[in-house]
């Protein structure tokens, strides 16, 4: 039986509530039920995979992300025994760089296009005739690349025009689910951002990118900051929900965004690891950083104060995924990690390039495509299992240290998400950084991000460095063991050399 509310907390004369932080990732949806002080009370998880339709192509059925979203939110509330009148905010953050259009009652019109699909290289081909990337990037922070936002908004615009012309928006996914239930289209700075038609430095749409683009930036809605209340849950949608129509929504913010607040990311000058599908790379600055080589981009951070310089991901969860399903064909990683454990530093030569839906790292190209190089007849799944894992520290090697060239601080990094399971991976990572890694106690950064921006708008906190403190939660530290970084520079060497032997060949024989 829940215990009332108004018994225990109050914070003055204001009553304060419970909220939900719910996390929408690429093959899982995740949701934490948290009390005013930013104590988890209940946790909950629903998988829903992509699928790949066409080479290149990667969707996922919106019903699906529904689903996920009901499922998780009905089993918080009965996990925890809350009642519901007193749950007072939803959080809500999600995949990057994934858009679903969307008529004006909030039906979606197609499958979402989500991050991992390149079938709009054509329609960024033909940009770059009309415009230098050189003055995108200047402009929006980004590069010129077929997996932002305006590329798939195009796409669907010149390919799916029955759609594009019913679409009343086509929003990234945690703005679809915050318009499904409150009737509100809102987008933050951090997602806005990531969509090549918005000036960075400004803080607001581009005219001079939404017109090279000959897109509307209305159709993503309109910018806020990402903890502003835009609504409360529809009838409809809180029955089904099992809620109730006082229940307020936020806007939101992507996962990786998301994802930085809960490692505590909320002051300039600190760098993270997210471990997912992907595995953005991130650092927190106090105004915005251009990399001229590309390799990182300039987003703004779901904390509206700072701005983001960050590799938005390379395949690495889902790198071990499909070596653990496909090669494998385990049910879980942990022979995985014992394989591994088993082959020296440098896999017996054997180097893995985590291209599996293009290169982000150490340059992007949609054309790459993931390899195992150097196998011979000697070679174990010991070996190739290591390999697997080197090749994604590398990875996070390449953009580490392209931050310390840009004058970033990486002196210490820390780590959220799967890989936080695996004592022996972060090792590794700190081994081949040569640099502490700092885990988070809870995997789960982007829920508990996004219950954070959930907390401060319904004044539970007053600002997130506040939600911080009382929410993010440190675990181990991996200290670098540096006689072993000789041997991880040698193999990272070999991978660097081997994947800019191998561009040649993916541009010749694979299109994004």
């Amino acid at each position: 039986m829940a215990v009332p509310l108004l018994s225990f907390y109050k914070k003055g004369a204001k009553i304060m509530s419970y909220v939900i932080g719910v996390d929408l990732g690429t093959q899982s949806l995740k949701g934490l039920l948290v009390d005013p002080e930013g104590k988890i009370v209940a946790e909950a998880t629903c998988a829903h995979d992509p699928i790949y339709p066409n080479p290149g192509w990667a969707e996922q059925p919106v019903e699906d992300y529904l689903h996920s979203f009901t499922t998780v939110i009905k089993q918080l509330v009965a996990d925890s025994g809350i009642d519901p009148a007193e749950i007072g905010t939803i959080g809500m953050d999600a995949i990057n760089d994934s858009v679903i259009a969307t008529d004006e009652n909030g039906n979606a019109l197609m499958n979402c296009i989500i991050w991992l699909d390149r079938r709009a290289e054509a329609e960024t081909a033909e940009i770059a005739k009309i415009v230098d990337p050189a003055r995108v990037f200047e402009v929006s922070g980004l590069n010129l690349d077929s997996t932002h936002t305006a590329a798939k908004m195009l796409w669907i615009k010149k390919n799916r025009p029955d759609v594009f012309g019913k679409a009343k928006y086509l929003l990234n996914v945690d703005s679809y689910l915050v318009y499904w239930m409150t009737g509100a289209a809102a987008v933050d700075y951090a997602q806005a951002s990531a969509s090549m038609i918005y000036n960075v430095a400004e803080k607001t749409w581009s005219p001079e990118m939404a017109n090279v683009f000959g897109l509307d930036p209305e159709l993503l809605g309109k910018i806020v900051k990402a903890e502003t209340v835009v609504g409360t849950l529809s009838a409809p949608v809180a029955h089904r929900l099992g809620l109730t129509t006082k229940t307020k929504v936020i806007c939101g913010t992507g996962d990786e965004h998301s994802a930085c607040l809960g490692s505590g990311l909320v002051k300039p000058g600190m760098v993270c690891d997210i471990t997912g599908t992907a595995e953005p790379v991130a650092g927190t600055s106090a105004k915005p950083v251009f990399d001229k080589k590309g390799l990182v981009e300039t987003h703004h951070s779901a904390d509206s104060r700072l701005w983001l310089i960050e590799n938005p991901g390379f395949v690495s969860g889902g790198s071990t995924r499909w070596y653990k399903d496909t090669i494998l064909r385990l049910p879980n990683y942990d022979l995985m990690n014992t394989q591994a454990k088993r082959s020296p530093i440098g896999s017996n030569g054997i180097t893995f390039l985590p291209c599996m839906g293009g290169a982000m790292t150490p340059n992007w190209n949609g054309s790459a495509r993931g390899t195992f190089t150097g196998l011979t007849l000697s070679h174990t799944l010991d070996d190739m299992s290591r390999a697997v894992f080197e090749g994604i520290s590398f990875g996070l090697k390449d953009n580490v240290d392209r931050f310390e060239e840009i004058g970033m601080d990486c002196s210490s990094v820390r780590i959220v998400g799967g890989s936080t399971k695996s004592p022996f991976w972060c090792q590794m990572k700190a081994d081949v950084l040569g640099k502490p890694l700092v885990a988070t106690k809870n995997p789960e950064g982007a829920a508990i991000g996004a219950a954070m921006l959930a907390s401060v708008a319904e004044g539970n906190f007053a600002n997130l460095d506040e939600a911080a403190e009382a929410m993010v939660e440190l675990g181990a530290t991996y200290e670098p063991d540096l006689s072993k970084k000789a041997a991880y520079d040698e193999a990272y060497a070999r991978y660097y050399e081997c994947y800019y032997t191998m561009e040649p060949f993916f541009n010749k024989y694979y299109k994004a």
